[in-house]
């Protein structure tokens, strides 16, 4: 009786003075690869999402412009904001198959962006005649919205990569 009063008084219950951690389990080091990539892959998600807002904001701007909707602008928008909610879906449940499916997407997405500054002819144009700079800011926008959205798609693509790596079930040894 006086060990359990002495147990209990000090708070803690005798035998766990830490002398026992050889003995407790570890985890395993993928689960905690897996908790950082989902963290890090949230905040790519997210930057994403900032630049699909800054392609919808110029085709917003461009329409109200010129009244002409260009199609790949469009679908690049759609398929870059269904890229993300598939993502992030995949992000939050853990599945493979959907973070695969985002992956795909948000690439098509940024493939269709490219194709369309590189459509638009106005680099090529602005490097010959370097004094139309200041007239054209807008396409200069256009233009580092793309080239950020490739950069974002770089990271996101390396991190769900080790992601889906890391959640994947660790292969026997036969």
């Amino acid at each position: 009786m006086q060990q359990r009063k002495s147990a209990t008084g000090s708070g803690r219950p005798s035998g766990t003075d830490g002398s026992d951690f050889s003995y407790r389990m570890v985890v395993d080091s993928r689960y905690t690869k897996v908790a950082k990539g989902k963290s890090h892959l949230c905040r790519l998600i997210a930057a994403q999402g900032i630049v699909q807002l800054l392609g919808g904001l110029s085709f917003l701007i461009s329409t109200l412009k010129q009244e002409t909707a260009d199609v790949l602008v469009v679908l690049s928008t759609i398929i870059g904001f269904l890229a993300l909610f598939v993502g992030e879906l995949g992000r939050r449940s853990s599945k493979v198959s959907l973070l695969k499916f985002y992956m795909f997407a948000s690439s098509i997405a940024i493939l269709i962006s490219i194709a369309c500054v590189i459509r638009n002819n106005f680099l090529v144009e602005a490097i010959q005649d370097s004094s139309q700079l200041g007239a054209h800011k807008f396409e200069l926008l256009k233009i580092a919205a793309v080239l950020l959205g490739v950069v974002v798609q770089t990271l996101s693509i390396r991190t769900t990569v080790s992601l889906v790596g890391n959640m994947s079930p660790p292969k026997r040894a036969s």
